[in-house]
């Protein structure tokens, strides 16, 4: 039984699919298919039950993957001990961060982290919450860029600062004159939101409960009228469909000229941006030279946290 041996039963149960296990492992699907089959002959069970186009796991195939991941993360952990042991701020940092926070604070953060870690390589990962979340456990990445509410087992999180909500509407928009939107005014209007999946569409909505609204008729332009981007949502919004909700940070001076942008009136909805690392990851150093980055960074729009 050998690492490489783990790694690749952890990749097939990640795709349940052989080939792109191969492909994640940067090997050949034969490669990996008889190494497999080693592994589960030296251990006498099987490990997938395999069909055409399908890989499942088997009960007992479930408790050794799991397992095996443990496995690799201590031998990950021993890496890094020696790294740290070197220099914790030396070698590669995989960082990941939502999609609707990494386009904003990437460009203040690697600036100030390359002059405070200049030996530290980042490696980024863009993703849903859920998926880094998951990447983080298995190790896949050492560090997450996030927003509140996050909780998982397992996993340490510290808070890096706030960032209030905005309304964006088109220019000449009936809003233009307000000073402030108060959110119960959203719920007149066709709100542009993030697809599932997004949380910050999950932050919108617990902010401006109303457009909740189950009652909406089939075909509601309010129900339907969805984005995978927020910068698509701000061309739809630019072409007139509806208005928004962004966070201050994603607002930039060429918004400015095709949108209004309005703050909200009290209480200002916002999120907080965290850090998420595992409990007993070593590198504790390259964790705080990110946060002091981003702090030091001087990012607008933000209220940065002690």
């Amino acid at each position: 039984m050998t690492l490489t041996e783990l790694r690749y039963i952890v990749a097939v149960a990640r795709e349940r699919h052989f080939g792109k296990a191969a492909a994640s492992c940067f090997v050949s699907q034969p490669t990996l298919s008889v190494a497999v089959k080693k592994l589960e002959d030296e251990l006498g069970v099987a490990l997938f039950e395999r069909s055409a186009g399908e890989v499942t796991l088997t009960s007992i195939g479930e408790q050794i993957v799991t397992q095996a991941q443990r496995v690799l993360e201590e031998a990950q952990a021993v890496k890094q001990i020696a790294q740290q042991g070197k220099d914790p701020l030396a070698g590669p940092l995989r960082l990941g961060a939502i999609y609707t926070i990494s386009p904003y604070l990437l460009p203040w953060l690697i600036p100030q982290l390359k002059l405070r870690a200049p030996q530290m390589q980042v490696l980024l990962e863009e993703n849903y919450t859920a998926r880094l979340a998951e990447m983080l456990k298995q190790g896949q990445i050492d560090l997450a860029v996030l927003a509140e509410p996050f909780g998982e087992a397992g996993i340490e999180t510290g808070a890096v600062y706030d960032e209030d909500f905005v309304v964006a509407t088109p220019k000449g928009h009936a809003w233009a004159d307000h000073e402030r939107i108060d959110p119960e005014l959203l719920s007149h209007e066709n709100v542009l939101l993030l697809s599932p999946g997004n949380c910050f569409r999950d932050q919108v909505l617990q902010s401006c409960p109303d457009l909740n609204r189950e009652s909406l008729p089939p075909g509601s332009l309010q129900r339907t009228l969805q984005g995978t981007s927020l910068t698509t949502i701000r061309h739809m919004v630019m072409g007139g469909i509806g208005v928004t909700v962004l966070p201050a940070t994603s607002v930039n001076k060429a918004d400015e000229q095709l949108l209004e942008i309005r703050p909200f009136a009290e209480p200002v909805p916002s999120r907080r941006v965290i850090l998420a690392w595992r409990r007993n990851y070593p590198r504790m150093a390259a964790v705080d030279a990110v946060r002091q980055a981003i702090r030091q960074s001087g990012m607008p729009a933000v209220r940065m946290l002690d």
